[in-house]
């Protein structure tokens, strides 16, 4: 009974923290989430070309890191 009241007081901080992000955006704020400076990634075209040339220099699929052979230069 101890050990499971001290788990529960200790998940307790972290149960409240993720609640808290999980709210309703008002549709008066949503033109505010949309401008290009709140996107996650800001040039998406430029990161999938250099994604595709780094993939093609190392010769290896998949993913984003190296895993296969290729001269890597650049």
């Amino acid at each position: 009974m101890l050990n499971t009241r001290k788990a529960l007081l200790a998940f307790l901080p972290f149960l409240t923290v993720g609640l808290s992000g999980c709210v309703e955006v008002a549709p008066w704020e949503r033109g505010n989430l949309a401008k290009p400076h709140m996107a996650l990634e800001p040039y998406p075209m430029q990161s999938a070309l250099r994604a595709h040339n780094y993939g093609s220099r190392e010769a290896a699929a998949g993913g984003n890191a190296a895993e296969g052979g290729g001269c890597g230069c650049y």
